[in-house]
């Protein structure tokens, strides 16, 4: 009896060619790896950096908002594909970038109020971060370092909320703490997809 070429195709690994979303993400590893570094980045000058003023901290996180949603947004239009829906991608985005925005636009505002906008930002990025990966757990296999990395984001701004009016220097080094947790899962997938990249040849 003659045996059908396409049942041996049901048993052989998924590749690249037959997860879309997985070689959109592999194909801009570099991108995911810039997030992380600047996430890192932000969170080591606060927490090396003590006696950083109001206005200080809110110029900073204004920069790192900008360029996370900026290097959401280009890997949102790098991936785009019928087959790829990014839009939580594009949400979250845009949602860092709007963060920056204001965060510029008004740098003279109370401390209160940046606590509270902080953790505003990161409790509906983590939300956004949670469902993109839920999304992708289908192609991905390590898609629990976003979920890990959208719950981080969730706890944090739910616990900077709760209580807004913890001191300054603590919430300096819950910002950074929460950085630096934030960036390094981001940068473990980022070279764990440029692994996978190369092996597909």
């Amino acid at each position: 009896m003659a045996t059908d070429p396409s049942s041996s195709d049901t048993n052989t690994e998924p590749t690249l060619a037959t997860r879309p979303i997985l070689r959109v993400l592999s194909e801009n590893w570099w991108l995911l790896l810039l997030r992380g570094v600047c996430a890192l980045i932000f969170g080591l000058l606060a927490l090396i950096w003590p006696g950083i003023s109001l206005l200080a901290l809110v110029i900073l996180f204004g920069v790192y908002a900008l360029l996370d949603g900026f290097l959401a947004l280009v890997a949102a239009v790098l991936g785009r594909h019928k087959s790829t829906p990014l839009w939580w991608l594009i949400l979250a985005g845009l949602i860092s970038v709007a963060a920056g925005v204001v965060t510029f636009a008004y740098p003279q505002v109370t401390a209160l109020v940046l606590v509270i906008f902080i953790g505003a930002w990161a409790l509906v990025r983590g939300l956004f971060e949670i469902v993109g990966a839920v999304r992708l757990r289908r192609e991905i296999d390590n898609e629990w370092l976003l979920i890990a990395a959208g719950l981080l984001s969730v706890i944090f701004g739910i616990a900077i909320l709760v209580n807004p009016g913890a001191g300054a220097v603590a919430l300096v080094w819950l910002i950074g703490i929460y950085a630096i947790l934030f960036g390094l899962p981001m940068i473990w997938l980022a070279f764990r997809l440029r692994r996978q990249k190369k092996a597909s040849g």
